[in-house]
């Protein structure tokens, strides 16, 4: 039975699964690096608008640096922070989780492979989020995707169906739809190439995913980012995984048209009531702060030369994110021929 909760990482994704966990009853703490927002929290609780629904509830709200004196141990630890920050945080809360407790990863990425040695491969489970959201001003989130259009895919590292995985499953049904899955790597695989074809793109043009796929043009780029992440994805040996809205059958068939189906689907659920989400790496730009394109193309491109697969485009996005975050370059339209010349030409990491 899991009864103490910690959500560690509370941006949008966390707040958002905490301020549900605390409107169902459960005993959970939320905990963060953010000062401001903490405090925001503590003084006058969190906020969660939504489409069509407003949380505002007194939450366990917890600087990172007052984990120490909380003198108490958890059951389950929901980590929900920028995949940056992945191993660091597991190092962190290991004293604090009890021997038979499990942290589960709600980030971006491949963390798992990471966070595994580090905590023990049997107290680590996997997941795919779809939740959008954003957090510019503390203790308020802005969700984009109401309890209907969130939905979570849980999965043991192992591929195994167990009954703690069936029990947390029903935790996190608190925060929108939930399934389990034996195949968990091929999720995080789909996943990842989903948001390898969207979100740094945006975030160097400065616009919204649903712009992207609404212009021929750069939905042909986002296939480009795509074909590359699915080569090297296949090349490894993985079985993608059909994520929310879409089916075995719709796996099948060749790559572009898997591919279009797959981003268009995303988008379709995220805007589904009408508000046009930003991606991450975006936030992280107008924030003024790192993204994780390196844990995203980046990636690919690492897992690219493990393959033996070339992944130009993907290289040529890192190397242009990065270039804004370095303060050389802002979010504008201008960067697509920046982008364009970096993967004919070849980037600096390919």
């Amino acid at each position: 039975m899991y009864k103490g909760i910690a959500v560690l990482g509370t941006g949008a994704i966390g707040s958002s699964i905490g301020a549900d966990f605390t409107k169902a009853g459960y005993d959970v703490a939320l905990i963060d690096q953010w000062p401001a927002h903490v405090e925001a929290m503590k003084t006058h609780g969190l906020r969660v608008s939504m489409p069509e629904e407003e949380l505002h509830l007194p939450v366990q709200a917890y600087h990172i640096c007052e984990l120490s004196a909380l003198r108490r141990q958890f059951d389950l630890v929901f980590l929900a922070a920028k995949s940056y920050d992945a191993c660091w945080m597991v190092e962190l809360i290991k004293p604090y989780l009890k021997a038979n407790g499990v942290l589960v990863s709600i980030q971006n990425s491949l963390k798992d492979e990471e966070i595994a040695p580090i905590i023990g491969a049997e107290r680590d489970i996997a997941s795919v989020v779809e939740l959008s959201g954003e957090v510019f001003e503390p203790g308020l989130v802005s969700r984009n995707t109401d309890h209907d259009q969130t939905w979570f895919n849980l999965g043991e590292l192992h591929g195994r169906i167990t009954p703690r995985l069936n029990e947390i499953a029903q935790i996190l049904r608190a925060a929108g739809k939930v399934e389990v899955t034996t195949n968990i790597w091929g999720a995080k695989w789909s996943k990842l190439i989903l948001n390898c074809m969207s979100a740094g793109l945006g975030g160097i043009l400065g616009i919204k995913g649903g712009e992207i796929v609404k212009n021929p043009d750069l939905l042909e780029i986002c296939l480009r980012f795509g074909r590359e992440a699915l080569q090297v994805a296949r090349t490894l040996g993985y079985h993608l995984e059909p994520l929310a809205g879409l089916s075995e059958e719709d796996m099948k068939g060749e790559p572009d048209e898997i591919l279009r189906k797959s981003v268009l689907t995303l988008f379709s659920i995220i805007d589904k009531k009408g508000k046009k989400s930003r991606s991450m790496v975006l936030q992280d730009h107008l924030k003024g702060r790192r993204t994780e394109v390196d844990e995203l193309n980046g990636l690919i491109v690492r897992k690219g030369r493990e393959a033996s697969v070339p992944a130009p485009w993907n290289a040529a996005l890192t190397h242009v994110t990065k270039q804004i975050e370095q303060g050389i370059l802002k979010p504008a339209m201008s960067n697509l021929k920046l982008l364009e010349q970096a993967a004919n030409q070849g980037s600096p990491l390919s």
